[in-house]
């Protein structure tokens, strides 16, 4: 079991994968402001410790997923980041996993002793169309991280990532296409591409999920949520390289 830590909550739609976030949608039900960001109560989770030392956050996974109801490079945030990097530092027994669209705000996010990466962290860059792949990826194999994963969620179209799957450095390619009602379509076509990219560049690959609107071999599919990540799977299409 992986743990979420969400130390705030509320963001601004910056780019074309932002039209129907998760976010928004299930903010929208509550009659909750998500372009409001406010600090969370659960702000010092990681570093919250029982009465006898041991801390509170100690997923089964190793894996605790971070600002996933925001995104952690966020400007509205600056003002509580350096909190969460000393937590981040106090914790070197767990990998905190970032999902950011905002990597060129990175340079201006890290902590004084960040040098070339903490250990402990692991950030994925998020392009869901060919003009944010172009933008952010370039950006984003400059940056000083140890740990990095490209994440194509939504995918809205044939993206080419060949020049920036370089395998020194990118640990995965995950895709998946739009859940929601008002989910766009993502093609198989496009997933297998992207799968066969990763294949030559010798850099993992996993298809996450179908999404709501799902075309392969020309039909639309309806896929209701239960079973996007399921049908996915189902695909057996993930590629793992082995390493000694």
């Amino acid at each position: 079991m992986n743990d979420t830590w969400n130390p705030w909550h509320g963001c601004r739609k910056i780019s074309d994968g932002c039209k129907n976030c998760y976010v928004y949608r299930r903010d929208a039900q509550y009659d909750i402001d998500s372009t409001a960001v406010v600090k969370n109560k659960t702000f010092y989770a990681p570093a919250e410790r029982y009465k006898y030392g041991n801390y509170k956050m100690v997923p089964d996974g190793n894996i605790i997923y971070t600002c996933f109801t925001s995104d952690f490079f966020l400007d509205e945030a600056d003002k509580w980041r350096d909190e969460c990097w000393q937590m981040i530092r106090q914790r070197p027994d767990v990998t905190f996993l970032i999902i950011t669209k905002r990597i060129h705000r990175f340079s201006k996010c890290t902590p004084v002793d960040w040098g070339e990466g903490y250990d402990n962290v692991h950030i994925c860059c998020t392009c869901e169309n060919q003009k944010m792949a172009d933008f952010r990826l370039p950006i984003f194999l400059k940056a000083p991280i140890k740990h990095k994963s490209i994440i194509c969620e939504p995918l809205l179209e044939h993206i080419d990532l060949s020049p920036y799957l370089d395998k020194s450095q990118i640990t995965e390619v995950v895709v998946g296409g739009e859940s929601g009602n008002e989910a766009r379509e993502c093609n198989y076509d496009w997933i297998l591409s992207i799968r066969e990219q990763c294949i030559d560049a010798g850099v993992d690959f996993h298809f996450r999920q179908t999404g709501a609107r799902f075309v392969k071999d020309g039909r639309l599919y309806r896929i209701e949520r239960k079973f996007q990540h399921s049908q996915a799977r189902k695909a057996n299409i993930d590629v793992v390289f082995k390493t000694v």
